[in-house]
């Protein structure tokens, strides 16, 4: 179904079935698949294509070459009914790679809304993107990432697959993340280890000052190399009762259970 008042090229193929909300706009030699779904305000540049059963939310912006929404590159996909749902006022840039789920995984792959994904960056199959995300130019998400809000991963970074990365973190340009990052956590590196706090990006959230510092002390303790890490999970949640920031990140180490997750690099100073 395309609505009257959306502006489509004559080039554009538009497949039997897509659903075009209001005020869309579809450029030049853009491929729309049966089963897509393009909420109002959608626009497309040119030469975007858009396939299986993909829902783009209200005002995303997306441009040349983004593929969105093709069979996953799974060897073990075998054509199962999968989702990729993009949310609201999103910028996907040129070249931009998103995949929809797996058997294997969730079924579906999610997009937060408000999340930029600058050119040639990509996101695997099921995984599930919060809010307010940055991608810089060719990030790279495998398969099964899960990543809290407002995180901003650098360009060339590369996500490993089934790794969760915590809300205001901040994966550097050029680091492989190979674990879980902490909330609130910045990783540098070949190898991405734990640099500190993402201090700027909490100033640029508008935390006060005094949740900064009880940030810092919370990490500190929680990165001391005295005692074991459940013993300094200990301490740490019995001194900060009711930090919500602090909480979450011990929430976010124990849901993990035994897997690994991002440490300072030895011989460097806890932040």
């Amino acid at each position: 179904m395309v609505l009257q008042d959306a502006r489509i090229h004559a080039s554009a193929m538009i497949e039997d079935g897509a659903k075009i909300g209001e005020g869309v706009e579809i450029g030049p030699f853009c491929h729309i698949g049966p089963q897509v779904e393009l909420g109002d305000g959608v626009k497309l540049k040119s030469h975007v294509v858009v396939a299986g059963r993909t829902k783009i939310g209200p005002r995303t912006r997306i441009f040349p070459f983004a593929s969105l929404g093709h069979e996953p590159q799974d060897l073990k996909y075998r054509g199962e009914e999968s989702t990729l749902t993009v949310g609201a006022d999103c910028l996907i840039r040129e070249g931009v790679t998103m995949n929809p789920g797996t058997l294997g995984g969730r079924l579906e792959t999610i997009v937060g809304d408000r999340c930029a994904f600058l050119a040639n960056s990509h996101v695997g199959h099921d995984c599930i993107i919060g809010h307010d995300c940055v991608f810089s130019n060719n990030v790279m998400l495998a398969g099964h990432v899960t990543m809290g809000d407002f995180v901003i991963c650098g360009g060339g970074s590369a996500i490993v697959q089934y790794a969760r990365i915590g809300s205001h973190a901040f994966v550097s340009g050029m680091t492989g993340i190979g674990a879980d990052l902490i909330p609130f956590g910045l990783a540098f590196g070949n190898r991405g280890y734990l640099m500190g706090l993402n201090l700027i990006g909490l100033k640029r959230r508008n935390f006060s000052r005094e949740q900064i510092h009880e940030l810092r002390r919370a990490y500190r303790a929680l990165f001391a190399p005295e005692g074991t890490l459940k013993e300094r999970m200990e301490d740490v949640a019995e001194e900060f009762v009711g930090n919500a920031e602090v909480n979450e990140i011990l929430d976010f180490i124990r849901a993990g259970g035994d897997k690994q997750f991002c440490v300072p690099e030895f011989g460097k100073d806890v932040a």
